[in-house]
């Protein structure tokens, strides 16, 4: 169903609930009312901006995306629950362990999204995991967020938590050596999306992105629109364009300094439940027009998530996004999509590990290739294919 124009109104009066109109923004009063004001230029990230350009630079450099291995120690144990691991520190360490000493792989992973339990880890020899990252040109990320929580007087959405503490605990992780933070919050179509959540997610996100900067950490800007639902891709760019409308606009308000911020969004795709899958053409197609409409071109990656897609489609998608020049570096920030083969080939045996690690290399080369518009996916195996959607899936 479509909805009511998308016009932008200010930050007090926008109301966005699918199928509602809009409230009209008050009238402004007459600038001749009042006395000019000199008013100072606000400081962006001063202290950091030119390592912060840097390092998402670094981040965004060609053939190379980001893996992400920071789910929580909960989701962690699910994934470690479905070889027949107990989910215990050893078994969580052994398995990041196994990902982040991976030889060579710094070929085709320039970042790598760390859970606070990792960042502070070390090797089973005593090397911390950090220095195996640094070794392998790889930049060292945080999840900082705290997670979802259910958001009051929406429609059954949520929020997500973790500003409370957040500039004390990114000094910290910076400390630590820790380069660049990710955030995620969702949203849902099939709850509206309603416009109390859409701009919670964006105020949210713009919030931690200062502070971020603010304390040394490239800001990954994550408002993922959730699979879940039978929407056709036109909706999934409706609500794709207002949310990152939302979010810039927030970004803006907060000072946040462009040049020194990635974004991980959602590919726009239909609702895993609808009856026509999209192709990645189609999907390239939308996705794409959904950036150049909302995103400028000062922002210098855009990292996707896979968002339950197999890890097949996930490359597919990105290497139809970059059959032609993008003003931004298109890559990927993948989880299950790097690492689901991976943990079934390690079964969490120590013989299997140089056998895992070479999974590994085949897909981050595959998404490596996508990057840079040369992928083929001839020779990919059974499993590779296999969709990984959960419905209502959480982290």
């Amino acid at each position: 169903m479509a909805c009511a124009s998308f016009a932008k109104l200010n930050a007090t009066s926008s109301q966005w609930i699918a199928g509602q109109q809009s409230f009209a923004p008050r009238p402004r009063s007459s600038a001749a009312r009042f006395p000019a004001r000199r008013v100072s230029a606000p400081i962006r990230a001063a202290a950091y901006s030119d390592e912060l350009v840097q390092t998402a630079k670094s981040i965004a450099s060609p053939g190379r995306g980001i893996l992400a291995i920071d789910e929580s120690n909960a989701t962690c144990g699910k994934r470690l629950a479905s070889i027949g691991l107990d989910n215990t520190e050893v078994n969580r360490q052994a398995y990041r362990q196994l990902l982040l000493t991976t030889p060579g792989l710094g070929e085709y992973i320039s970042g790598a999204i760390l859970f606070e339990e990792t960042l502070y880890q070390s090797t089973t020899d005593g090397k911390k995991f950090v220095d195996c990252l640094r070794e392998e040109k790889i930049v060292p990320g945080i999840k900082v967020d705290k997670g979802l929580v259910p958001l009051p007087g929406s429609n059954n959405e949520s929020w997500c938590q973790g500003l409370d503490g957040l500039a004390s605990r990114s000094a910290e992780y910076y400390k630590q050596g820790a380069r660049f933070a990710k955030w995620r919050t969702v949203v849902s179509i099939p709850c509206g999306p309603s416009a109390l959540a859409v701009k919670e997610a964006a105020w949210g996100l713009a919030r931690y992105a200062a502070i971020s900067q603010d304390n040394g950490l490239v800001p990954i800007v994550e408002p993922e629109i959730l699979l879940d639902g039978d929407h056709p891709i036109e909706r999934t760019l409706e609500v794709a364009e207002k949310v990152w409308s939302e979010v810039f606009f927030y970004l803006a308000e907060n000072n946040v300094l462009f040049e020194g911020i990635l974004l991980k969004p959602s590919m726009v795709t239909p609702g895993a439940e609808h009856k026509e899958k999209a192709s990645p053409e189609t999907i390239a197609k939308y996705t794409l027009t959904m950036l150049r409409r909302r995103v400028p071109p000062a922002v210098p990656g855009i990292m996707f998530l896979s968002g339950g897609q197999s890890e097949v489609q996930a490359t597919q998608n990105l290497n139809a996004m970059n059959q032609s020049p993008n003003p931004w570096h298109v890559s990927f920030s993948y989880a299950r999509a790097l690492q689901n083969t991976v943990l079934k080939t390690w079964q969490g045996r120590p013989e299997n590990v140089e056998a895992a690690q070479k999974s590994l290399l085949v897909r981050a080369k595959a998404n490596s290739l996508a990057q840079l518009g040369q992928y083929s996916a001839e020779g990919e195996s059974e499993e590779a294919k296999k969709g990984m959607f959960v419905k209502g899936y959480t982290y």
